[in-house]
């Protein structure tokens, strides 16, 4: 690429695994802590949502630290766009588009983006560069959509449970 693409593609990068660190704080830390994280997801339907919230926070806190190195990219993206599926299907389309109500679009700018990253690749300065195992391209969006597509059918389909119509 060159050295400006490079440093953007480790901008991106730092960003949007210090937004999943972040995320998986809060939701082990924050607020109700897991406890209210669980009670949240038992409202979205799924099953055995105390194992729901510490595996959320273990998926945003380690996807968010590969990214940060670089490590394992296109892995790390397929976590983020499985969070952010499970986000936008079961907590945000319900309230339609907009974030300011609560809709999916800031879930959608995340998930397009790890899909994106899984294409341009870690760049340069990562830790997959560095060790010769960076999936770049077809092959690397691929692995984004198909690893974080799977993941987010299986957790669904295992632990979701969606809430009869009254």
């Amino acid at each position: 690429m060159g050295e400006a693409s490079d440093a953007a593609l480790l901008a991106v990068r730092l960003v949007l695994g210090a937004v999943m660190v972040v995320h998986g704080w809060n939701h082990w830390r924050g607020g109700g802590g897991i406890t209210g994280t669980a009670r949240w997801f038992a409202g979205l339907g799924l099953t055995r949502p105390r194992l729901q919230a510490w595996l959320s926070v273990l998926t945003e806190l380690g996807a968010g630290a590969l990214l940060i190195a670089g490590l394992l990219t296109p892995l790390a993206c397929a976590a983020v766009l499985s969070v952010m599926l499970v986000a936008g299907l079961l907590a945000h389309r319900p309230h339609g588009f907009f974030v300011f109500k609560e809709g999916y679009e800031y879930v959608l700018v995340l998930g397009v983006l790890a899909v994106a990253l899984g294409a341009w690749g870690p760049g340069q300065y990562a830790l997959d560069e560095a060790a010769g195992i960076a999936v770049t391209g077809w092959a690397g969006a691929g692995l984004v959509l198909g690893v974080g597509a799977v993941a987010t059918a299986g957790l669904l389909a295992v632990f979701w449970r969606p809430r009869k119509a009254a």
